[in-house]
């Protein structure tokens, strides 16, 4: 009798053992469970730990609800302007009701990633080249819209949108390029004049002042020398003034007057003396007339 109350005690703590290990289920921290009874949606949703459903009669589903990364495959569309494009992008999303996503749809992942595609399809021919390249927060905003919309339904709720990449044709590429040396090149002409402009106002300046000093001119002259003197390897050519050179004529043709008038200034002393010899001959005549 023992015997048989001490195995039937055995098979039904074996059976319990057996009934808590096909009830038992655990869910993880960043988990939701959705509880099927027999088909029918339990309306309670299991939080993360440790729970019990009845076997062979429950069905648990676990949700995760962490922030998924899904990247969307790249997209061919045509812009606004017709410009031939290829666009990827990269969505992040998120459950919010796990019955819903259960429920609402067969794959909410699938769902979510045909929706980005058609989308961002969708995006690009609204949108011109310009705004692809450079306004890119304002269509991600707009694509996140368009994907938002319909996954609310799901139970999903679109946590950001971002386009990764724009890949454009050669052909157009080398086109902005040129584009943008043409540009870059107005934009240096335009500082080019406008710095010849401030530089001839200083010059028409600086020709005022130096108009009421004239030697200021000769000190400019003479710094510009010293300025061109010190690079070696150059070549300095110096002007002269036409007065310097006026003044240089002047001295010479000064120059042969003086060598002229010295031989005639001269004589000068010893036609004193030739003039009393002179004299002294005549008195000598007179004397030897008187002798005879």
């Amino acid at each position: 009798m023992v015997e048989a109350l001490v195995a039937a005690g055995i098979a039904v703590g074996s059976a319990g053992a057996v009934y808590v290990l096909a009830a038992a289920r655990v869910v993880k921290q960043y988990e939701r469970g959705v509880v099927f009874r027999l088909g029918r949606l339990k309306d309670s949703v299991r939080g993360p730990g440790f729970t019990m459903i009845v076997p062979f009669a429950d069905r648990l589903r676990k949700v995760n609800m962490q922030i998924v990364t899904m990247p969307v495959p790249a997209q061919d569309g045509i812009t606004r302007d017709n410009v031939t494009v290829r666009v990827d992008a990269v969505i992040y999303f998120k459950v919010i009701d796990p019955a819903d996503a259960v429920i609402q749809v067969e794959d909410y992942q699938f769902a979510v990633s045909q929706m980005a595609q058609t989308s961002l399809r969708s995006i690009i021919g609204k949108s011109d080249l310009d705004d692809l390249l450079s306004n890119r927060e304002k269509l991600n905003q707009g694509l996140e819209l368009m994907i938002d919309s319909p996954a609310m339904g799901w139970g999903v709720q679109i946590d950001r949108v971002e386009i990764k990449d724009v890949s454009l044709p050669e052909t157009m590429k080398r086109s902005m390029a040129r584009q943008a040396e043409a540009d870059r090149e107005r934009r240096a002409r335009v500082i080019n004049a406008d710095a010849e402009l401030q530089a001839s106002k200083k010059l028409a300046e600086a020709a005022g002042v130096m108009s009421e000093q004239p030697a200021a001119l000769q000190l400019r002259l003479l710094q510009t020398v010293v300025a061109v003197a010190a690079e070696k390897n150059s070549t300095l050519v110096l002007p002269f003034p036409v007065e310097l050179l006026r003044f240089l004529e002047r001295a010479q043709q000064a120059t042969p007057a003086t060598s002229d008038a010295a031989p005639t200034a001269g004589p000068q002393v010893p036609a004193a003396q030739a003039h009393s010899e002179v004299l002294g001959e005549g008195r000598g005549t007179a004397e030897s007339t008187q002798n005879l």
